[in-house]
């Protein structure tokens, strides 16, 4: 950064200078003066087009209040109780942004803050950034005994006369115009009062939003003020204990007596959560909504273990939530017993002894929350409850009413609405504003309506939001990225163009890719030839994204946030433009593309040779779907070059994958479903929903992507080991498999070793069943969900023992080969071509500079979190998406208006006394089974929801949790019975129903039921 010099004496438009006195001892005793000095200037612009074409605008919207225009001037407080109003397309254009109140708000919440500065980056909104602290107009100094809260009140009001006095002074010779106000906005009482005392024209966020057109649904969007839930705590019950001081946290998390981690609910039942701590190989078990103590799925809590005459062993019952609570009114509150419970010591050691010990059973250590580090909340889809709502749901009338999440995890939320009415049967957007001690549920507000429940534009932006995908169209600034000749981009002809620099021309080779049917994002080539010493060359070709997409411009910035690509039933969310992802970038056949390739010289035995790493130009020759390929590779008629290039890749692929399986790679399993979407026949709505096949040339691929990335991660680690771009797959614990093994000993008499990921993939390769097939699949899929997640991570962040990938018994991993879906990718890429010196020195040390450790690790949480979330949403689309089919079906083919169904294999997957949980592999979806929906000898013919409803109070059932078997029948009829057990085959019925009650009323779900033709 340049030093900018300037002659304080004569520049008028810093004519001021203020300074500030620190004073401050030194060690040795000594007292030293620190003076800074700050120079306020005259020449920061006010920004609005009365005067110049800058950012706020000449005529801004009136009211009925302000019928010539205004201009608002949030305070702090305005912000944190409705940026949601702020963001609204709606309402809340010509902003003024105070510098004060951005620090102010960056101090208190920095997700606000961060909302706060998109808003001011768009042109749409007009939010124009104020550095009022750096005018001298509007510089307010702290008075003696003064509040920061008091000074900062000040300054807002401070700013709002300047500016009045500023826009009078400036258009007395524009008489044409008309003067806007300018209006504050605060919730501080005492801010309004001093406001009024000074003539500035200042209003409560609800009374300015109740001028406003839709006031109504607007007023909806405002947060509870912190004044009116202080005031709400002071009074009423407390249904909740406090929390712990911070130091008392402090304190106890040093001593070991508290321990830190994050709280996760129970699908299966909403009063029991876990919490992992680093002391323990297994989580503490929290149990009740007392215990739990306001905690909210995914919160950094901090825990304290509770004695152990109060150890519980894990829940046994499917609990949901609306089955407890479904009479509670949302106006009031239930009473409810609170327990006081003393300080004491930890019991680390007897928890210790109680997880060695856990048997089927046992009572397990169990753990209350005694403070909440860090809130997961987030803007939450969900219905409002038609029960919570009151008989009088018309006119402006605030009342609350309940919401119920989509996500089961999360508690229903009170909102305080005017629109009831409006908004049942409406997917609906709400937030969560605080969970006070004298409420039994979270309060929050009302965001926006999505749409009616089932139309498909309403559920798909509802699982968008839903897993946080980040869905809006590109911005201005990130289009203008892209090269101006958009499609008629061609690789230079000369290969002196600067384009070429460094790139080796293998446009001659016979590269091909293989890929799904349709993919038009593609992002990997292959190829392979014969060298004169009888070993092979072999390339891995992956799309050089990196050329396009700059570091640190617009469209980096934006790839960096939305982390990966989403992959719908019937759309895609990128994560760059599609110019670039289905065209420039996309490794099509018959045009020259820039590439990044990895070269091997390897043996008949796939041996590696060497290795090599450059930049380059191919041309694809093919682009096969994987069932093509498997046909030309199949076909003994073909013998041209291209086929037999194949031919090798499919030779090779095998002697590597023989080989990571002898090192202990993992062959797992998860539920996966292929859509046809496009499919237009008449006929049956399901026959485009597939198990996806997996044939030879999937594994073909696969092998040699694995193979460059492990090769590249090697080469990046070598250069950059504390800034790698990595990815790791962290040993699972044994402890994880304890309730797998235990299962598998006592219903298969088969044993599950998990002593290395080697001696858990021979054991996994012996639990078969020669009658059923797809058991093997389904212990896999178990075997899965005992495992953590891999991540990415930074090099410097773990020692190198823990880089390991467990699942692919690889020492060192990272991802290079997608770099148009994932932005791990693209880094690596740069780091890669500094690795070799493709921009020389210069580009080494720009890699180096731009990317340190702290921002990597930055970039590693969003991605991890990305990530997961797009398998989410994929998973989520494809469940709205056979829902969607089995309701087709049931309309088509419903008998006298009741639903039959479609007949399925089902596997059991989990036994409670309740219920079971049930997976259907054709559809790749799992479902809760409860007792009511096991269809008896007596009720074969009762299929409707209303007639299954009844059976709710009629059956009873006898539960073995030592065998895992769930005996099911109706009251005093013992010998009509259907019993059901662990991994057992059963015929289901899938159809979809109409919810009537519970989160999803309104919408159809997928129902299974058991029937009792058992296979």
């Amino acid at each position: 950064m340049k030093s900018l010099r300037r002659d304080y004496s004569t520049d008028p438009s810093t004519a001021n200078v203020t300074s500030k006195v620190f004073v401050r001892s030194t060690k040795s005793g000594k007292v030293q003066k620190i003076v800074r000095e700050l120079y306020l200037r005259q020449d920061i612009p006010c920004s609005s087009r009365l005067f110049v074409p800058f950012v706020l605008s000449e005529q801004p919207a009136g009211t009925t209040a302000f019928p010539r225009g205004h201009y608002i001037v949030p305070d702090t407080n305005a912000l944190l109780n409705g940026m949601d109003l702020f963001e609204h397309t709606g309402a809340f254009y010509d902003v003024i942004i105070l510098q004060t109140v951005l620090e102010e708000l960056k101090n208190q919440s920095l997700p606000l803050y961060n909302r706060l500065l998109a808003l001011i980056k768009t042109d749409e909104k007009r939010f124009y950034l104020f550095f009022n602290e750096f005018r001298l107009e509007t510089h307010v100094r702290r008075e003696q005994d003064e509040s920061i809260n008091d000074r900062n009140d000040r300054a807002v009001r401070t700013v709002a006369k300047w500016y009045m006095d500023h826009l009078r002074a400036v258009t007395k010779s524009k008489k044409e115009k008309s003067i806007p106000a300018i209006v504050v906005i605060t919730d501080d009482k005492e801010n309004l009062r001093k406001a009024k005392e000074e003539s500035v024209t200042a209003l409560s966020l609800e009374n300015y939003v109740s001028g406003l057109e839709d006031a109504d649904r607007l007023l909806d969007m405002i947060n509870e003020s912190r004044e009116a839930r202080e005031a709400k705590e002071a009074r009423g019950e407390l249904y909740y204990p406090e929390y712990y001081s911070m130091s008392k946290i402090m304190t106890g998390l040093r001593a070991g007596n508290l321990h830190q981690g994050v709280f996760n609910v129970s699908p299966y039942n909403y009063l029991e959560g876990q919490v992992k701590v680093a002391a323990f190989d297994k989580p503490l078990i929290i149990m009740g909504r007392h215990n739990s103590n306001r905690a909210i799925s995914g919160d950094v809590v901090v825990v304290e273990i509770l004695p152990k005459d109060q150890w519980k062993s894990p829940s046994t019952k499917i609990v949901d939530e609306e089955a407890v609570t479904k009479n509670d009114n949302p106006e009031g509150e239930d009473n409810e017993t609170v327990i006081t419970e003393k300080e004491r010591r930890a019991l680390q050691e007897e928890v210790r002894q109680a997880h060695g010990k856990n048997h089927e059973g046992r009572p397990q250590p169990t753990a209350k929350v005694v403070g909440v580090v860090k809130r997961n909340w987030r803007q939450y889809v969900g219905t409002v409850d038609p029960t919570s709502t009151g008989s009088q749901t018309t006119g402006r009338r605030q009342q609350n009413v309940f919401v119920l999440p989509m996500e089961k995890k999360v508690p229903k939320i009170r909102v305080r609405t005017r629109q009831a009415t409006e908004l049942l049967g409406q997917r609906i957007l709400v937030t969560i504003d605080a969970w006070n001690r004298d409420s039994r549920y979270p309060t929050g507000h009302f965001i926006r309506s999505l749409g009616e429940l089932e139309t498909k534009s309403a559920e798909t932006e509802a699982l968008l939001l839903e897993w946080d995908v980040q869905y809006k169209p590109f911005p201005k600034a990130v289009l203008e990225c892209l090269p101006p000749e958009g499609h008629d981009w061609r690789v230079p002809a000369s290969k002196d163009d600067i384009g070429w620099r460094g790139r080796r021309d293998l446009r001659d080779l016979l590269i091909c890719s293989i890929d799904p049917p349709g993919c038009q994002d593609i992002d990997d080539a292959l190829h392979a030839r014969k060298l004169p010493n009888g070993n092979f060359e072999v390339g891995v070709h992956i799309a050089d994204v990196s050329h396009f997409v700059k570091p640190n411009n617009a469209m980096d910035l934006e790839a960096s946030v939305r982390g990966t690509t989403v992959y719908l039933v019937d759309k895609r969310i990128d994560m760059l433009p599609h110019l670039l992802g289905t065209d420039l970038c996309s490794l099509k056949p018959y045009v020259e593309r820039y590439a990044f390739s990895v070269l091997w010289e390897m043996t008949p035995d796939a041996e590696v040779v060497s290795a090599d790493f450059t930049k380059s130009v191919i041309r694809s020759r093919e682009a096969f779907s994987y069932e093509q390929a498997q046909l030309r590779i199949d076909d003994p008629s073909k013998t041209d070059e291209l086929t037999e290039s194949m031919r090798t890749l499919l030779h090779l692929s095998k002697i590597l994958r023989q080989k990571r399986m002898d090192a202990g790679a993992l062959n797992l399993a998860s539920p996966e479903v292929r859509i046809e979407a496009d499919n237009d026949e008449v006929g049956d709505p399901l026959a485009d929903v597939k198990t996806k096949a997996m044939l030879a040339t999937n594994s073909l691929v696969e092998e040699f992507m694995l193979h460059a990335n492990i090769t590249v991660a090697a080469k990046i680690y070598s250069t950059f080991p504390q800034t790698a771009m990595l990815r790791r797959h962290a040993t699972p614990p044994p402890q994880n498999f304890e309730e797998l093994i235990n299962q598998l000993t006592k219903k298969r008499d088969m044993r599950l070793d998990v002593s290395s990921s080697r001696a858990l993939a021979d054991s996994l390769d012996r639990c078969t069943d020669a009658e059923n097939p797809f058991f093997n699949t389904l212990v896999r899929i178990l075997a899965t969900r005992c495992m953590t997640s891999a991540e990415y991570f930074c090099a410097g962040a773990h020692a190198e023992s823990e880089f390991r990938h467990y699942g692919l018994a690889s020492p060192i991993y990272t991802h290079f080969t997608s770099p148009i879906r994932r932005y791990a990718d693209l880094l690596v890429h740069r780091q890669l071509a500094a690795a070799i010196n493709y921009e020389g020195e210069d580009g080494r040390a720009t890699i180096e500079g731009s990317i340190t450790r702290n921002r990597l690790e930055d970039i590693c949480r969003n991605i991890n979190y990305r990530h997961r979330n797009a398998q989410h949403a994929g998973r989520a689309s494809i469940e709205y998406y056979v829902g969607q089919a089995l309701k087709a079906r049931s309309e088509k083919l419903a008998t006298n208006g009741v639903d039959i169904g479609i007949e399925e294999d089902g596997y059991v997957m989990r036994v409670f006394e309740n219920g079971v949980v049930v997976f259907v592999p054709r559809f790749g979806i799992e479902g809760v089974v409860r007792l009511e929906d096991f269809v008896l000898p007596s009720d074969e013919a009762l299929r409707s929801v209303e007639d299954r409803r009844e059976l709710v109070t009629r059956r009873e059932s006898e539960f073995d949790p030592e065998e895992y078997t769930l005996k099911v029948s109706n009251k005093g009829h013992q010998e009509r019975s259907v019993a059901v057990e662990l991994f057992q085959r059963v015929k289901v019925n899938i159809s979809s129903v109409k919810e009537e009650t519970g989160r999803g009323v309104g919408k159809r779900r997928v129902r299974i039921l058991i029937l009792n033709n058992e296979l």
